[in-house]
């Protein structure tokens, strides 16, 4: 059957919102990155095609100025003074050549090569590749036809401009159409050749992948860092539910136990008081009667009865007190009298066992406000307890100590340490229900009894025990204790 607290406890045990809340920002961080992947080749490639335009539009530029440059410097003066056009000539080549360099002085251009109509080199301006015929096919007939051709070569393919980056250098051939000039009018004569023009734009590709590659890394560089925010944020969120979803846990225990304890107590209240009484009947009459006999043999038998009679009283005495409210009484105490008086009493039983017995007190001269009898009888239980695990001697450690902490008051700390058999792990979820025991003699009662005691103080006690080895009990109490409902009402009154 779920209680209402399943729900949120499966909740907060598991997590769940907050491991939904890493996953779905690892997603969405992702979505982020591989769409900055994605727009970055988009701009990169659109910023390849602006450059590629503009590297156009510049060598269409360069190639206006050569041809008139090379029509109006070298063409009509050389056909005035040579009377024909040979380049083979030394001295019509490097005046073609001194015109050509001047020209492009100044532009970012690799190389000028001038093609005759025929494809055949006429002139370069690297001299080693005169006279060689050309393999231009389908942009050299495109040139004669008065179009202007670009070319981008020696680029390797790529996805979004990010796969190969250093696809090696990247050239831009314009095949531009040389023509006759003529004076005062805007139309072109007979073409004449055609004007390679190569620019390396190696350098300028270059700065678009970084720029790319710099886009990419600032993004995934955010990206982790918010990844990694949210990942502490969320980790330090779940650690804060999972010590409320603890807390919660204990506080549900106790008021399971409480429920379970108070119907128990009522149960077992009820049944001691109708037991008490004819049993009190029964010891006072085998009293009497031993007094009255005097046969020796049937007064073994009547210290008999007293006796059981007595031990069945000590039973239902502690199933009353078991039942009976712990209403405290506290008033400023220090644990350490509460503890040596509780060493005292048991000093002749740890003599008898052979425990040697620890004190190790670190909790000054601080006082908690307590009901002493109480803690008295909730100490004596412990060390009796522990005592008890030790037939064949041992050590029993007492400890105080005062625990600092930001996000509870400052608590006092009680440690009962023994040497003795220890406790199954399994058993250890029970050791505080009623009338659950380990011995064949006992009724069980003595660890509940200690944690109401403890929870009238409004603190809590735990258990640790390794089977073979011993067994250490822990107990915390607040140093002050709430005012009661009924205090505040009579100090009102008072004032």
């Amino acid at each position: 059957m779920k209680t209402p607290f399943s729900h949120s406890r499966q909740t907060l045990d598991g997590g769940a919102p907050f491991q939904l809340v890493k996953y779905v920002s690892l997603s969405s961080l992702m979505v982020i990155l591989v769409c900055t992947f994605f727009l970055s080749g988009f701009i990169s490639e659109r910023v390849k095609d602006i450059l590629y335009e503009k590297s156009v539009q510049y060598a269409s530029l360069v190639g206006e100025n050569l041809n008139h440059q090379v029509f109006f410097q070298f063409t009509l003066p050389t056909l005035i003074s040579d009377g024909e056009i040979r380049l083979s000539r030394d001295s019509q080549y490097e005046r073609l050549d001194k015109v050509v360099r001047n020209t492009i002085h100044g532009f970012s251009l690799e190389r000028v090569n001038i093609y005759d109509t025929q494809q055949v080199l006429t002139y370069s301006t690297e001299f080693e590749k005169v006279g060689t015929k050309g393999n231009l096919a389908d942009v050299f007939d495109r040139a004669l036809r008065e179009e202007s051709v670009s070319i981008l070569v020696s680029e390797k393919k790529s996805f979004l401009g990010i796969i190969k980056w250093k696809g090696g250098v990247r050239k831009l051939k314009t095949y531009f159409p040389m023509w006759e000039e003529k004076p005062m009018s805007w139309k072109r004569g007979k073409i004449l050749g055609v004007f390679e023009i190569i620019q390396d734009i190696t350098y300028d590709y270059t700065i678009i992948h970084r720029f790319q590659l710099i886009v990419l890394l600032s993004f995934l560089a955010f990206v982790g860092v918010v990844f990694v925010t949210i990942l502490l944020f969320a980790g330090r969120a779940e650690k804060i539910i999972a010590a409320r979803s603890n807390e919660q846990r204990k506080l549900e225990d106790r008021l399971h136990q409480a429920e379970r304890l108070a119907a128990l107590g009522e149960m077992v209240a009820g049944v001691s008081h109708e037991i008490r009484n004819p049993l009190g009947i029964i010891r006072s009459s085998a009293e009497l009667l031993h007094k009255r006999i005097e046969n020796e043999r049937e007064k073994r038998f009547t210290s008999i009865i007293v006796e059981e009679a007595t031990r069945l009283n000590g039973i239902v005495t502690e199933f009353l007190d078991f039942a009976r409210p712990k209403t405290i009484r506290p008033v400023p105490c220090h644990i350490e009298d509460i503890l040596d008086r509780n060493l005292q009493t048991l000093e002749p039983e740890c003599i008898k066992l052979g425990v040697s017995v620890e004190k190790d007190y670190q909790s000054g001269f601080y006082t908690l406000e307590a009901d002493t009898d109480l803690l008295y009888r909730a100490f004596f239980n412990l060390m009796a307890n522990a005592l008890q695990a030790m037939p064949e001697g041992g050590t029993l450690r007492v400890k105080s100590s005062l625990i600092a902490n930001a996000k509870r008051p400052t608590e006092m700390e009680v440690r009962v340490e023994d040497t003795g058999v220890g406790l199954p792990r399994e058993l250890l979820k029970k050791i505080f229900n009623p009338f659950f025991t380990t011995r064949e003699k006992g009724t069980g009662l003595g660890l509940s009894i200690v944690q109401s005691i403890i929870d009238s103080h409004n603190g809590y006690i735990e258990i640790e025990s390794t089977e073979g080895k011993g067994t250490v009990i822990v107990i915390r109490l607040p140093l002050s204790q709430p005012v009661r409902k009924e205090e505040k009402v009579t100090a009102v009154q008072l004032s």
